[in-house]
Protein backbone atom coordinates (compact mmCIF):
# COMPACT_ATOMS: atom_id res chain seq x y z
CA UNK A 1 0.00 0.00 0.00
CA UNK A 2 1.35 3.18 -0.88
CA UNK A 3 1.70 6.22 1.68
CA UNK A 4 -0.92 8.12 0.68
CA UNK A 5 -3.18 5.86 0.60
CA UNK A 6 -2.32 4.83 4.09
CA UNK A 7 -2.52 8.71 5.42
CA UNK A 8 -5.68 8.32 4.13
CA UNK A 9 -6.98 5.38 5.75
CA UNK A 10 -5.71 6.81 9.17
CA UNK A 11 -8.78 8.93 9.36
CA UNK A 12 -11.24 5.76 8.10
CA UNK A 13 -12.33 5.01 11.47
CA UNK A 14 -11.21 7.38 13.79
CA UNK A 15 -8.53 7.52 16.56
CA UNK A 16 -8.73 3.11 16.13
CA UNK A 17 -7.44 3.21 12.27
CA UNK A 18 -4.39 5.79 13.61
CA UNK A 19 -3.59 3.64 16.24
CA UNK A 20 -3.51 0.72 13.90
CA UNK A 21 -0.89 2.69 11.43
CA UNK A 22 1.51 3.72 14.35
CA UNK A 23 1.77 0.23 15.19
CA UNK A 24 2.23 -1.34 11.72
CA UNK A 25 5.73 -1.82 10.62
CA UNK A 26 6.16 -0.09 7.86
CA UNK A 27 4.52 2.70 8.31
CA UNK A 28 5.37 3.65 11.95
CA UNK A 29 8.38 5.22 10.56
CA UNK A 30 7.07 7.19 7.62
CA UNK A 31 6.59 10.60 8.51
CA UNK A 32 3.59 11.51 6.20
CA UNK A 33 1.76 8.14 7.64
CA UNK A 34 2.84 9.04 11.07
CA UNK A 35 1.44 12.77 10.57
CA UNK A 36 -1.85 11.43 9.75
CA UNK A 37 -2.17 9.02 11.75
CA UNK A 38 -1.59 11.64 15.08
CA UNK A 39 -3.92 14.24 13.36
CA UNK A 40 -6.93 11.13 13.32
CA UNK A 41 -6.14 10.70 16.96
CA UNK A 42 -5.85 14.41 18.27
CA UNK A 43 -8.96 15.20 16.29
CA UNK A 44 -11.15 12.28 17.27
CA UNK A 45 -10.08 13.34 20.80
CA UNK A 46 -11.30 16.65 20.28
CA UNK A 47 -14.30 15.37 19.27
CA UNK A 48 -15.08 13.15 22.00
CA UNK A 49 -14.37 16.15 24.25
CA UNK A 50 -16.97 18.42 22.62
CA UNK A 51 -19.52 15.21 22.50
CA UNK A 52 -18.90 14.80 26.26
CA UNK A 53 -19.02 19.18 26.65
CA UNK A 54 -22.36 19.15 24.94
CA UNK A 55 -24.05 16.10 26.79
CA UNK A 56 -23.36 17.70 29.93
CA UNK A 57 -24.58 21.65 28.41
CA UNK A 58 -28.06 19.28 26.83
CA UNK A 59 -28.07 17.65 30.34
CA UNK A 60 -27.74 20.89 32.68
CA UNK A 61 -30.11 23.17 29.82
CA UNK A 62 -32.48 20.01 30.01
CA UNK A 63 -33.15 20.36 33.64
CA UNK A 64 -33.14 24.44 33.83
CA UNK A 65 -35.52 24.45 30.61
CA UNK A 66 -37.41 21.45 31.81
CA UNK A 67 -36.59 19.19 28.78
CA UNK A 68 -36.24 21.97 26.21
CA UNK A 69 -32.35 21.66 26.24
CA UNK A 70 -32.17 18.44 24.30
CA UNK A 71 -34.32 19.94 21.67
CA UNK A 72 -32.04 22.99 21.65
CA UNK A 73 -28.51 21.15 21.78
CA UNK A 74 -30.12 17.98 19.32
CA UNK A 75 -30.12 20.35 15.71
CA UNK A 76 -26.67 22.23 17.26
CA UNK A 77 -25.28 19.22 17.68
CA UNK A 78 -25.73 17.08 14.43
CA UNK A 79 -24.42 20.68 12.66
CA UNK A 80 -21.55 19.62 14.50
CA UNK A 81 -21.53 16.11 13.83
CA UNK A 82 -21.71 17.56 9.71
CA UNK A 83 -19.13 19.40 10.07
CA UNK A 84 -16.63 17.07 11.46
CA UNK A 85 -17.63 14.60 8.77
CA UNK A 86 -16.80 17.45 6.56
CA UNK A 87 -13.50 17.79 7.69
CA UNK A 88 -12.55 14.25 7.92
CA UNK A 89 -13.00 13.75 4.43
CA UNK A 90 -11.23 16.81 3.51
CA UNK A 91 -8.31 15.60 5.70
CA UNK A 92 -8.70 12.26 3.84
CA UNK A 93 -8.44 13.40 0.15
CA UNK A 94 -5.66 15.42 1.55
CA UNK A 95 -3.50 12.75 2.51
CA UNK A 96 -4.82 10.84 -0.43
CA UNK A 97 -3.51 13.74 -2.55
CA UNK A 98 -0.02 13.54 -0.91
CA UNK A 99 -0.72 17.04 1.07
CA UNK A 100 0.19 17.37 4.98
CA UNK A 101 -3.09 19.02 5.64
CA UNK A 102 -2.85 20.38 9.20
CA UNK A 103 -5.86 21.28 11.13
CA UNK A 104 -5.44 24.45 13.51
CA UNK A 105 -3.87 23.56 16.36
CA UNK A 106 -4.23 19.57 16.17
CA UNK A 107 -2.25 19.47 13.08
CA UNK A 108 1.04 21.47 14.73
CA UNK A 109 0.85 19.10 17.42
CA UNK A 110 0.58 15.78 15.31
CA UNK A 111 3.51 17.45 13.01
CA UNK A 112 5.16 17.93 16.66
CA UNK A 113 4.58 14.01 17.55
CA UNK A 114 5.63 12.85 14.21
CA UNK A 115 8.40 14.73 14.02
CA UNK A 116 7.46 16.56 10.73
Amino acid sequence: MTNNVAGCLCYLVGWITGLIFLLIEPYKNDKFVRFHAFQSIFLNVAVIAIWIGAMILSTILAFVTRGLGFFIMGPLMMLVWLGVLVVVVVCMIKAYGNQQFKLPIIGDLAAKQAGV
